[in-house]
């Protein structure tokens, strides 16, 4: 069966560029349903989906939005009324995937309509912005896609359709290539660093694997927790060992690489079953290609690539983190599990790795014991992060609370 692909943008000011994006599509084999997000003008031709249709679905009019006092607003309602009609659409099987259009304004609301479609529905964005750091890690759905739009600021031109060409193929063959597996096989959501710093996946994968579960590892710079976030929200996991708390270190102190201040909620405030452990919690990240801040600059500095390099934390500043940790954990209403390695959190700050500090080390673990919650289980263990003695606490308590029935049992 042919594909049908959702076309969304502005047509009264993006006309021409939508239809050469519908007619690509179209031309590689595929269907178009096209939706009308402008508020102004009227497209030269009718779209299947109008703007007046869109301020309805948000419980307005279209001369409401014209009416709102700024283009804000306005694109505000449009946004709205859009992601709950594609959302509707979807569970309608109206669609395969979408494509979406647009400078700022139209990426703002672009970002709403991905994040309402589910985990797989193909997600294509087209801006003038992409990649920018404009755009916040916890705006971005877990799987969307965003192409540059060169030369795209207005009317088309042989850079612009270069990208927009590439993206209808894009979009349809996403939409052709997405299968559903039939057996679903109950996951577990784990975040971490690379096995240079964190090497407990190495040992937690395989052995969750051989237990029946399926393991989705998130990579903990920004937007890998902003992905895992999103996914507890959806439900998407049975339990989650939450292991690397690098991305809330660096928003409690301001640093760019951050997942957002939601970061360590969603699980606990969606029923999911949690064990967690204070990876790197010492680091904070930071954007190597820049000058080091000036308050940073008497910290001890690791350079990893360069993308990004890290700072490690003072005693006073882990004690922020600490405190800000177990508040975090303490919004949870699912069963929650804390694992304290007291002999280190990162392979860095072995006594060996050349970032070792004890008395910050010591302060953190304090600070997290005196701080933490009713609500959480408290696991302190003599041993490292990344020795086998922390990898086999974390499994005997998810094996337990398998047998208890609070993590879904797989059918191996």
């Amino acid at each position: 069966m042919k594909k049908t692909i959702l076309v969304i943008g502005t047509y009264d000011t993006k006309n021409d560029e939508l239809s050469f994006i519908s007619k690509k599509i179209v031309e590689l084999g595929g269907n178009i349903l096209t939706m009308d997000v402008s508020v102004l003008g009227d497209p030269i031709d009718p779209t299947d989906i109008s703007k007046q249709t869109i301020a309805e679905a948000a419980g307005l009019t279209i001369d409401d939005a014209k009416n709102a006092g700024d283009e804000n607003k306005a694109m505000q309602i449009m946004a709205k009324g859009s992601s709950l009609l594609a959302l509707q659409l979807y569970q309608e099987r109206k669609f395969d995937g979408v494509i979406i259009l647009g400078g700022t304004m139209g990426t703002d609301l672009a970002l709403d309509v991905c994040m309402a479609l589910p985990l797989g529905v193909p997600k294509y964005v087209v801006s003038t912005v992409s990649f920018s750091p404009l755009i916040p890690a916890d705006r971005l759905a877990p799987d969307i896609q965003m192409i540059l739009w060169a030369g795209g600021l207005y009317g088309l031109n042989s850079i612009c359709e270069a990208s927009l060409a590439q993206a209808a193929g894009a979009v349809l063959g996403a939409a052709k290539a997405t299968t559903i597996k039939k057996e679903k096989i109950p996951c577990v959501g784990m975040t971490s660093l690379g096995t240079s710093a964190l090497k407990y996946i190495k040992f937690l994968k395989p052995a969750l694997e051989e237990r029946g579960y399926e393991v989705a590892i998130f990579h903990s710079t920004g937007m890998g927790g902003r992905a895992f976030e999103s996914l507890c929200e959806q439900g998407a996991f049975v339990a989650v060992m939450d292991l690397c708390l690098q991305e809330f270190t660096n928003h409690i102190h301001g640093s760019e690489v951050s997942s957002g201040e939601s970061r360590l909620t969603a699980a606990g405030q969606n029923g999911i079953p949690q064990i967690c452990a204070p990876g790197c919690h010492d680091l904070v990240d930071l954007i190597c290609w820049q000058e080091v801040p000036e308050k940073w600059k008497n910290h001890p500095y690791h350079a990893h690539n360069r993308l990004i390099s890290s700072i490690v934390l003072k005693p006073s500043e882990r004690e922020q983190v600490a405190v800000g940790y177990m508040a975090q954990l303490a919004k949870a209403s699912s069963e929650t599990h804390l694992i304290l390695p007291r002999d280190g959190c990162g392979e860095w700050d072995r006594l060996e790795g050349g970032l070792r500090d004890q008395i910050g080390l010591d302060t953190f673990m304090v600070s997290c014991k005196d701080n933490c919650p009713n609500n959480v289980n408290l696991h302190e263990l003599n041993c490292h992060i990344n020795d086998l003695e922390f990898v086999t606490k974390a499994l005997e308590i998810f094996d337990d609370m398998v047998e208890r029935q609070v993590v879904v049992r797989s059918n191996k």
